[in-house]
């Protein structure tokens, strides 16, 4: 059980702020920076919960940012010492949704919205263009880091070619054909249910 104050929450609603106004190319992109709080800095989740929230919320139907909520609902289920504790446990875990998700989406969305309007007014700027072109690569890198990031810590990766085969496959496909990524996802859990990945 976690023993978190108002000012722990307090902090962990102004961590998401903070990383609210870097989620450019998506939430999915401040995994790493989420991995470094809440599991290496204050402990408020194990690295199992982080890597199942995100797994889990990938594979759901929904918006990409799906999976904030679910570590927010796991930092709460901590803090009250799981679902054992009973209605209290999860009034505690909905407030840790209620927590992130309102860090993570204010201040990315009032951002956007003055941002674009503006941007739309001034497109044919010569910044504004420099600056469209230079965010590709970045949100290429972020989402790589992430990618990274999920992959664990191997001890010997030469022994999963076969996830990192699969991988590269996946993203010449995506690259260079129209194929549906629920296409992929089926043959990804295909391999992994028949043990092959």
């Amino acid at each position: 059980m976690l023993d978190l104050s108002l000012a722990d929450w307090l902090s962990l609603f102004t961590h998401f702020m903070s990383l609210s106004l870097l989620a450019v190319g998506g939430a999915i992109t401040t995994a790493p920076d989420i991995h470094r709080y809440l599991v290496d800095e204050t402990h408020w989740l194990s690295d199992a919960q982080f890597t199942s929230s995100i797994a889990l919320a990938q594979g759901a139907p929904g918006p990409n940012v799906m999976f904030i909520a679910l570590m927010g609902w796991n930092v709460g289920l901590n803090a009250a010492g799981g679902l054992g504790a009973g209605w209290p446990a999860v009034a505690l875990a909905l407030w840790g949704v209620c927590i992130t998700m309102i860090g993570i989406l204010i201040p990315s969305c009032t951002l956007t919205f003055v941002a674009t309007r503006w941007a739309h007014q001034n497109r044919e700027m010569l910044a504004v263009k420099a600056f469209k072109s230079g965010m590709a690569p970045l949100v290429i890198a972020l989402l790589i880091a992430t990618g990274w990031l999920l992959t664990g810590k191997h001890e010997n990766p030469a022994q999963d070619w076969p996830m990192w085969a699969v991988s590269a496959i996946s993203t010449l496909i995506v690259w260079k054909t129209k194929t549906h990524l629920l296409w992929l996802l089926a043959a990804g859990a295909l391999l992994g249910g028949l043990g092959l990945i």
